[in-house]
């Protein structure tokens, strides 16, 4: 049992990681409005708030089955509470900070306009910080960190969010 949520909660991460940049990049496309004339605004931000949405979830499971793992080691507290006593609790700390602030993306994006536009604002910028985190907390604690095809799709993913954050702060420095 313990084999089966070893490997379901390695997969559950990477899937977790490639739908957070999959949404962060979808949202700097909408927010910059380099979407294309084809299909509806309105479409696009759906798939964002589901493909961030998504994320979460997969994020759930991925903290469910290491949980579930009895090797791993990883207990509620250490889930939920960031810990910094060792080197490889930074890494999983990274992971709960960035669990955090994607929560709060996801669950401020439908009361979002009973709120503070700036804090709103605020809450999703944050985003970019805890996608990085997310990238360092797979790069410090996953066990396929020191495979080449697992560096590669970390680049490859950096590389996509770093577009679509360029792509959104072009537009911004247009609008000055």
């Amino acid at each position: 049992m313990t084999q089966w949520m070893y490997y379901l909660s390695r997969s559950t991460g990477i899937v977790a990681l490639l739908l957070i940049v999959a949404s962060l990049l979808w949202g700097f496309l909408f927010s910059s409005r380099a979407t294309g004339k084809r299909l509806r605004p309105n479409w696009w931000l759906d798939l964002h708030n589901w493909l961030g949405g998504l994320a979460l979830v997969f994020t759930g499971l991925h903290l469910a089955t290491v949980w579930l793992n009895s090797d791993s080691g990883i207990g509620l507290v250490q889930i939920f509470v960031p810990q910094t006593a060792t080197f490889n609790a930074w890494a999983i700390t990274w992971g709960v900070i960035a669990t955090y602030v994607m929560a709060a993306a996801v669950f401020t994006t439908w009361p979002r306009r009973w709120k503070n536009r700036r804090w709103w604002r605020v809450v999703h910028v944050s985003t970019v910080a805890g996608t990085a985190l997310a990238f360092l907390h797979s790069y410090q604690s996953g066990s396929d960190a020191s495979q080449t095809w697992f560096q590669a799709l970390l680049v490859v993913a950096a590389g996509i969010a770093t577009y679509g954050l360029g792509l959104r702060l072009s537009t911004l420095r247009r609008a000055d």
